[in-house]
């Protein structure tokens, strides 16, 4: 992959200056019209030491419009990215649709130097590489573009240029200890790189190899790189993203059937259980901060199941520094210009902590779906979606409760009325509240579907009976107790 790259290409000072103007105009005017478009751009810019990758981004932000555009670079991760999964820090680099995103090796650059280094072997470097393809293609099925290029030089070039930039006493500081180790290791990583570029080449975000010696040269091939990918993009028919299947519905009964709703428990036995195990949501929630265990607590179900009313018997429980209740209504116009899961991931909680959502990313599958708030394509693709991000969740070590408050058709109506004959509970019900009842059928499908495509071996969904709401929450608190139990290893 890298024997192109390895030619020494160059382009004399006159022809390229006489290239600029052009190409800083095209540029310029495919900045408007992807801000017209509403596509995000996201730009990746890897490579060896000294090959001008720093040169690359300070080029496009001169020659382009900076304030339709933002760069990043990533160093080590500070203590607020530490204490998060690893690609949080990047989720929130995103850029918004219509806008360019200029990224530093990014979320190339952890598992390279992990590999380079032997913190990781050969099956976990794999399986990273095989993560950062399923991001890539999250955002590029959201319509974002992925343009990633790779800067290469020879052994010979990297030596000659570190050794003339410590021969100018004004550049000397650029080389570090760093960048003399990695030309020692220069064949190993070599070796590493290659797989990695030859690994995550995928149709959606290709690599672009440059030799980037010449400082001219890259710079116009960089750029025409960029704008040809733009123009093919804008070019293209917006819907030509494949189309999925649509994942099968479970055969036979719905889950939801196999509920058993007359469980009940009476309200004396509700109160003695209700403080046991709020006490012992108050001793592991400490434990889990004193391990740095963060916890996601996922609430879904019908209009009226009760979530609230569990939400507000659990946090009395909690020290109210150590978590967050997050209610999901309609996402915002910022959120909108976003991946969907995005508004989620920037709610993370922090090691130690928790974080309360009352309804979810599951929306996207659920009132998105019934409602025909998503496409087609975008709800089915969702589900794999999702159990990504929930994997990755979970792989970093945060205890993750997806409950599903289920109830009767019949108790549901019942508690509408009383809604709407108290006063202070008038505002919990809605016209929306009276329609969805019309829908049931199709939102028990897509909870049906939803259940099967997302309970996973790491992220299971806990379906709960809650025509009574002491059971409910009793069962709730017995499950929230035992996951902290396993997880803390009690």
């Amino acid at each position: 992959m890298f024997e192109v790259a390895e030619l020494k290409c160059t382009l004399d000072k006159i022809e390229y200056a006489g290239q600029i103007p052009d190409l800083r105009m095209q540029l310029l005017d495919l900045q408007q019209q992807i801000e017209a478009a509403g596509i995000a751009v996201i730009f990746l810019v890897a490579g060896l030491d000294c090959a001008g990758k720093g040169d690359i981004i300070h080029t496009l932000n001169e020659w382009m419009d900076p304030r339709y555009m933002g760069t990043y670079a990533f160093g080590r991760p500070s203590e607020d990215e530490r204490e998060r999964p690893n690609h949080w820090r990047y989720w929130m680099a995103l850029p918004p649709r219509g806008r360019l995103g200029i990224f530093t090796v990014g979320w190339y650059g952890p598992p390279l130097a992990d590999r380079l280094y032997s913190r990781i072997g050969e099956a976990e470097f794999l399986a990273e590489l095989a993560h950062i393809n399923r991001l890539e293609k999250a955002w590029t099925s959201d319509g974002a573009l992925v343009v990633k290029c790779w800067l290469h030089l020879s052994k010979k070039q990297q030596r000659k240029i570190i050794e003339k930039t410590e021969e100018n006493p004004e550049t000397r500081w650029k080389i570090t200890e760093v960048e003399h180790d990695h030309l020692k290791l220069y064949d190993k990583f070599l070796v590493i790189a290659e797989k990695a570029l030859r690994e995550t080449n995928t149709p959606e975000a290709p690599w672009f190899l440059v030799n980037g010696y010449d400082s001219h040269y890259r710079r116009i091939a960089i750029g025409r790189h960029l704008a040809h990918c733009i123009s093919a993009r804008l070019e293209s028919d917006q819907n030509s993203i494949a189309r999925l299947e649509p994942p099968l519905s479970s055969p036979g009964p719905s889950i939801l059937s196999a509920v058993d709703l007359e469980a009940r428990l009476e309200k004396k036995a509700y109160q003695e259980e209700k403080a046991r195990f709020q006490s012992k949501i108050s001793r592991l929630t400490r434990l889990g901060r004193q391990q740095k265990r963060s916890a996601m607590l996922v609430f879904e179900g019908w209009d009226a199941a009760g979530k609230g009313g569990v939400i507000r018997r659990i946090t009395p429980a909690m020290d109210a520094r150590n978590y967050r209740v997050i209610p999901i209504a309609a996402p915002t116009d910022e959120e909108k210009a976003h991946h969907y899961l995005w508004r989620f991931w920037r709610h993370l909680p922090r090691d130690g902590n928790v974080t309360i959502y009352d309804r979810s990313w599951y929306g996207r599958v659920l009132v998105e779906r019934v409602e025909k708030f998503a496409s087609d394509e975008e709800w089915h693709r969702a589900y794999s979606e999702i159990n990504d991000f929930e994997e990755e969740l979970t792989g970093h070590g945060i205890i993750l409760l997806k409950f599903w408050l289920h109830i009767s058709q019949e108790e549901q109506y019942k508690r509408f009325q009383e809604r709407q004959q108290t006063r202070y509970k008038r505002y919990k019900i809605t016209d929306e509240d009276l329609r969805n009842r019309e829908k049931w059928d199709a939102y028990e499908q897509a909870v049906n579907d939803m259940v099967t495509h997302t309970s996973t071996s790491y992220a299971p969904w806990h379906i709960v009976a809650a025509n009574d709401k002491y059971h409910a929450r009793i069962e709730i608190f017995r499950t929230l107790c035992h996951a902290y139990e396993r997880a803390l290893k009690l």
